[in-house]
């Protein structure tokens, strides 16, 4: 193969690596964290990125499963943006608390004020409080993104069986194991706070140190100037000559 070949098979190559590096993954809607606790109250964020190069995102739904609905849910209010709830009936009363549920948030919506919308190149949060959570399985939140030109996103296709991913995939919630009863994962808090006041310990006592050294050093330069002006005060007097004995007559 001569030189110019092989030179112009290395600049294909390097162009179709640089355009596939530089190609980003297309963003969509996600939940997170994207696992759980089973049978407790988790607090999640709903992310959504707007894909648009010209439109703004104007309003977000999220439905919550139908399969596996929660006795509590509740929002987080956002800046700039309405949210509204829609309650559906179950069809199985939930159990919470000693007490039966017959009905559950279904859907939160997310309206944009005007001039609050997501704009291109940006992402906006929504926060939600929910519990308890399922026992086992996924919590898929089907959400549409709709945005100011009338165009609707549909985030809801579920994770496939295969492993790829989907073309417009519905945020995933994993219900893990439950917390091991009597495990209490904030107790590290009053461990870092201990280490966070032993650190401002140590730091004063090492500026008091600094601040004893630095008064003895004082003190010490104010005598040793006070000795220098007592020297400086103590002036020789001068020398007198010895007197001449009177001259005697011979």
């Amino acid at each position: 193969m001569s030189l110019i070949k092989r030179s112009a098979l290395v600049g294909a190559a390097v162009a179709g690596l640089t355009l596939a590096l530089a190609t980003p993954a297309a963003a969509h809607v996600t939940v997170n964290p994207d696992t759980a606790a089973a049978g407790g109250y988790a607090k999640v964020t709903f992310r959504v990125p707007n894909e648009s190069d010209s439109e703004s995102t104007t309003k977000v739904e999220v439905n919550l499963p139908a399969d596996k609905p929660v006795a509590s849910v509740s929002v987080k209010p956002v800046n700039g943006w309405d949210v509204a709830t829609t309650v559906s009936k179950l069809d199985k009363p939930l159990e919470a608390h000693g007490a039966q549920i017959t009905e559950a948030v279904s859907k939160i919506t997310w309206t944009a004020k005007a001039g609050n919308e997501v704009k291109p190149g940006q992402f906006q949060e929504f926060d939600v409080s929910m519990g308890p959570l399922p026992a086992s399985g996924d919590m898929i939140f089907k959400a549409l993104q709709t945005y100011s030109d009338g165009n609707v996103v549909r985030w809801i296709d579920e994770p496939t069986t295969d492993g790829t991913e989907p073309e417009s995939p519905a945020p995933v919630l994993k219900i893990g194991a439950a917390a091991a009863e009597g495990a209490d994962t904030p107790a590290a808090a009053p461990t870092a706070t201990a280490a966070a006041e032993s650190a401002v310990g140590d730091d004063e006592g090492g500026s008091n140190a600094f601040g004893i050294a630095g008064l003895v050093a004082g003190v010490l330069a104010l005598i040793v100037a006070m000795l220098a002006y007592a020297r400086s005060g103590r002036r020789p007097e001068p020398a007198t000559a010895p007197a001449k004995a009177p001259a005697t007559d011979k």
